[in-house]
């Protein structure tokens, strides 16, 4: 029993050395990999951020009161999917995506040389759905230039002349001139896409930049006015002591471009930048931009090209449906791969920004409530920031239920006002299911801990992705091919697909 304890201990001991030197090895290449550690720097220091931004403009953790909620911390992290891909059998998951892509391609082509017996290379639906892009560009020059000249110095002004004391008049003019400023920033690029026409991509483009700029003016202002109203004294009348209360103009221009939609007056960042990752998750965008061309190429206009009246029943609508369930989910895979995962971390490197949790494991969910959560985290945290936090100390901590409602209908609003814009009529199938069964969802999976739930939220997507893409593909062929049922603006909130009547 001696002899068999002591065989016993030492194989259990060469096993554990085994394991342990396994461990140390893979911490030793994750300690020397570039793309882990060594291209990061931690959070600046109290006394660098001192010497370097003056005191007032060194960001630290509010003091929370009791009942407050947390504030958003910055660390320093990479994205789930970067780290993911470390592993080979995710990796292949990945390279099934692009063999797909391939086969997309070798399929074109094929079909091409057999039909017309040649090579065909026709991308005339992206090229138009791109259309009169120096017009797009134009807009954008002037959305950017208009809060780069018109916010920082209108509040930078508001800063150093308002007076001392409680809130006053003159704040409420700042106020209310902010809002009209917002207002305008609102209506203007919407005459400019109505007045030039613009097709949905390049009118996506700007209403997707027209919100991440208003989101993102309003963060500033909605993180600086309260340090500037807490920080006054009576005794405050130096100019310049008053100016130390505004940010800095690189600080303000280094978040319009960073990858993130909370304002801070410093994040943590990277050492380098690697040009070599830069261009790759452009390569990306471009191949998941070539991806959703394929795919409404191949799925969506062969089938709705030539929708009529023959189309509006339901058993056409129940076939279209599930027909479009795989390449609506298809094309869900692709806009978050190619935004929240390429293009964001693409925009990250450049900028040295450090935290790249632009989205957590939302496929892995078992409730719609963290899908939510995880599926965005950029916009998740304004929305949780500066609308749900804000409304919890209006309405109280008993009335969380009403701030997140709250938080539902102006999401919904603006996918809504995206589509709405994108498309040039006004039909809420979106509005309707998120507002609708994608609220809902979230009480019906409220407890929902077994992995069965998951398998529930995956249906769920699948048939919502399913109904939106069959649903706008119906309406918007309808107007092309059905006839105009009345010139005013009912025509442009009642789906024709609903009254053709060819």
């Amino acid at each position: 029993m001696q002899k068999l304890q002591k065989d016993v201990i030492e194989q259990l001991s060469s096993e554990l050395e085994q394991l342990l030197q396994g461990f140390v090895t893979e911490v030793e290449h994750l300690e020397h990999n570039g793309d882990a550690n060594d291209n990061y720097t931690s959070f600046p220091s109290k006394a660098d951020g001192l010497s370097q931004c003056g005191a007032a403009n060194v960001h630290h953790p509010k003091k929370r009161h009791k009942g407050d909620l947390p504030d958003k911390v910055f660390h320093m992290r990479r994205s789930m999917l970067t780290e993911l891909f470390e592993i080979n059998h995710i990796r292949t998951i990945y390279h099934i995506f692009v063999a797909i892509l391939i086969v997309f391609s070798l399929n074109t082509f094929v079909y091409d040389l057999v039909n017309e017996g040649r090579l065909n290379l026709d991308f005339r639906l992206m090229q138009w759905a791109l259309g009169k892009f120096p017009k797009v560009m134009a807009l954008w020059v002037c959305m950017q230039i208009s809060t780069l000249i018109i916010v920082y110095p209108m509040f930078y002004y508001w800063v150093v002349t308002r007076l001392p004391g409680p809130v006053n008049k003159t704040d409420l003019v700042a106020l209310c001139l902010f809002v009209v400023y917002q207002i305008a920033f609102v209506v203007l690029p919407v005459y400019y896409i109505r007045e030039h026409q613009l097709p949905p991509a390049s009118a996506v483009i700007i209403t997707t930049e027209q919100v991440r700029l208003i989101m993102k003016v309003h963060a500033f202002v909605r993180e600086n006015i309260p340090r500037v109203l807490a920080n006054y004294k009576k005794d405050d009348g130096d100019v310049e002591v008053r100016s130390n209360l505004c940010p800095d103009f690189s600080k303000y221009l280094y978040f319009l471009f960073a990858p993130t939609l909370v304002y801070r007056d410093s994040y943590p960042r990277t050492k380098t930048i690697r040009w070599n990752y830069v261009v790759t998750n452009f390569a990306q965008v471009l191949a998941c931009l070539l991806y959703t061309y394929y795919i409404f190429e191949r799925f969506c206009v062969p089938y709705f090209n030539n929708f009529n009246k023959d189309h509006v029943t339901p058993k056409a609508l129940l076939l279209s449906v599930f027909g479009c369930m795989l390449p609506g989910t298809l094309v869900l895979f692709i806009a978050f791969f190619a935004i929240l995962h390429s293009w964001l971390n693409a925009f990250a490197e450049m900028l040295k920004f450090g935290d790249r949790m632009f989205y957590k494991d939302w496929w892995n969910s078992t409730t719609f409530a963290n899908y939510y959560r995880t599926w965005n985290i950029v916009v998740h945290d304004w929305l949780y920031t500066y609308i749900y936090k804000d409304c919890n100390r209006l309405l109280g901590a008993k009335n969380r239920a009403g701030a997140m409602a709250l938080v539902f209908l102006i999401s919904a609003v603006v996918h809504e006002y995206i589509l709405t814009i994108c498309f040039s009529f006004f039909y809420p199938v979106l509005f309707v299911m998120f507002m609708g069964a994608g609220f809902s969802f979230i009480f019906v999976t409220d407890k929902g801990v077994s992995r069965s739930w998951n398998v529930f939220l995956w249906v769920a997507l699948f048939i919502g992705n399913g109904l939106l893409m069959c649903l706008y593909s119906m309406e918007w062929y309808a107007r092309i091919n059905c006839p105009v049922n009345t010139d005013n603006f009912l025509d442009y909130i009642i789906p024709r697909s609903w009254t053709c009547m060819i």
